[in-house]
C-alpha cells in the first residue's frame, strides 16, 4: 500500500516507521540513511506534537485533542505529511495537498 503514494505527483518518499523511529518499510528516491532519519523525525515529531496536545488539553480544560489525524511542515521546496505512522516527503509544486492526504489516510489504516 505504501508505493501507491509514490504514483501521486511531487512525491519523492514514503515510509512506514515504528514506535522507536525504525522503518518498517520505505520506498522512494532517498538514499537508505536519510529515508532513516525521515522516519526518526516523523516519529520524535510525532512525539513532542503529542506532549503539546495533551498540555491543550489539560489547559483548555477540552477534551478530544489527542490523537492527531496528521501534521504537515511545509518548506520553501518541499514538505513532510504524516498520518498515523506513515510519512512522506513531497515537492510543494507538484503535489495536491488533498489528494496525498486522502492516500495517507487510506495507506495508514494498514
Amino acid at each position: 500500500m505504501i508505493r501507491n503514494l509514490l504514483a501521486l505527483d511531487g512525491v519523492l518518499a514514503s515510509c512506514r516507521f515504528q514506535g522507536d523511529g525504525e522503518i518498517s518499510e520505505g520506498v522512494g528516491m532517498l538514499p537508505d540513511s536519510e529515508m532513516e532519519r525521515l522516519a526518526k523525525f516523523a516519529c520524535d515529531y510525532l512525539s513532542m506534537l503529542h506532549g503539546n496536545l495533551d498540555q491543550l488539553s489539560v489547559f483548555t480544560q477540552m477534551q478530544g485533542w489527542t490523537p492527531p489525524r496528521g501534521w504537515m511542515v511545509h518548506g520553501a521546496e518541499n514538505s513532510v505529511c504524516c498520518v498515523g505512522n506513515v510519512v512522506c516527503v513531497v515537492e510543494n509544486k507538484e503535489t495536491s495537498l488533498n489528494l496525498l492526504y486522502e492516500e495517507l489516510v487510506n495507506t495508514s489504516r494498514y
